[in-house]
């Protein structure tokens, strides 16, 4: 049974960092793309970024290239979301999704599996 389960996030002040996680289960990360989500109340959801299977080939959003990395943990089947100079404008659930058939790229707009989601709060 494939499974996703984010951790890592919480309440953080502008300026500060936060490292989520997702663990996967019952599959091979090299057979899918993992793409980390973000969906602000009210907002749509928005790609952030994404790691291919093949490769480990990264894709970022705009709005967090330079702040946040995304990596791989084969051994533990965990893929890493590293979020640095965090803004108010971050504060959303994040979720991780796994995506089947991208080899070696990855998407920022689609999934076929996903987690339940990590919150993630920016204020002073």
């Amino acid at each position: 049974q494939l499974r996703l389960v984010e951790s890592g996030g919480g309440l953080v002040q502008p300026g500060g960092s936060l490292r989520l996680s997702c663990a996967t289960s019952g599959f091979r990360l090299d057979d899918y793309a993992i793409g980390w989500f973000r969906q602000a109340p009210g907002k749509d959801r928005e790609g952030v970024s994404c790691i291919s299977g093949v490769g480990g080939i990264t894709k970022y959003a705009d709005s967090v290239k330079g702040r946040f990395t995304i990596s791989r943990e084969d051994a533990k089947n965990t893929v890493h979301l590293q979020a640095d100079s965090l803004k108010p404008e971050d504060t959303a659930v994040y979720y991780c999704s796994a995506l089947s058939g991208y080899g070696s790229s990855c998407s920022l707009l689609y999934g076929d599996f996903w987690g339940q989601g990590t919150q993630v709060n920016v204020s002073s």
